[in-house]
């Protein structure tokens, strides 16, 4: 989430104040599968995670966020102005919201303003990679191992059915992993 170029001729103070801050309620949706979504989001503070539903209702998780940090960026998010998943408040949580096309304009103008979006994006979309190798190529006891090298105490802060949705496995089948 830092670039040396933001904190740099003053970069950083006038890029925050371009964002705006809200506070969220825990269990609160931020943002809803299939409805316009406009924004990039940082996670300053709190616990998110996103999750996309199937047709039949079926929910999968899809991301875990623990502040601070940024949330995936909109154009891997979102299609034709909606937003291909949810984002839910699992903590009282602190974000900051700019509008895209707002962050692109900044970008064209500021080489540090750039070169953070595209870091936070390549970060995003090298996790996104992550998460699907683990998921195509490994057992369940060798995704939960991944899970555990990958997101450090998340275990322990976040619910065990989401991990186990996350991880392509049942609950049961997660609960039978992390005892043996």
């Amino acid at each position: 989430m830092q670039s040396p170029d933001l904190f740099h001729g003053g970069h950083c103070e006038e890029f925050a104040s371009k964002w705006a801050t809200a506070r969220v309620d825990a269990r609160a949706d931020m943002v809803r599968q299939e409805e316009p979504e406009p924004d990039e989001i940082i996670l300053l503070d709190g616990q998110l995670v996103s999750a996309i539903c199937d047709p039949d209702g079926k929910e999968v998780c899809v991301g875990f966020y623990v502040g601070p940090c940024v949330v995936t960026p909109n154009i891997a998010r979102a299609r034709e102005g909606r937003s291909l998943v949810s984002i839910t408040a699992t903590t009282d949580a602190q974000i900051a919201r700019i509008d895209s096309d707002h962050l692109t304009q900044l970008m064209i103008s500021s080489e540090p303003i750039r070169n953070w979006a595209n870091g936070a994006l390549r970060d995003a979309l090298s996790q996104k990679a992550d998460r699907e190798w683990c998921l195509a190529a490994l057992g369940g006891a060798d995704r939960l191992k991944w899970f555990r090298e990958t997101y450090p105490g998340y275990e322990d802060i976040f619910n065990h059915a989401l991990i186990a949705s996350f991880l392509g496995v049942t609950p049961v089948t997660l609960s039978r992993l992390r005892r043996g």
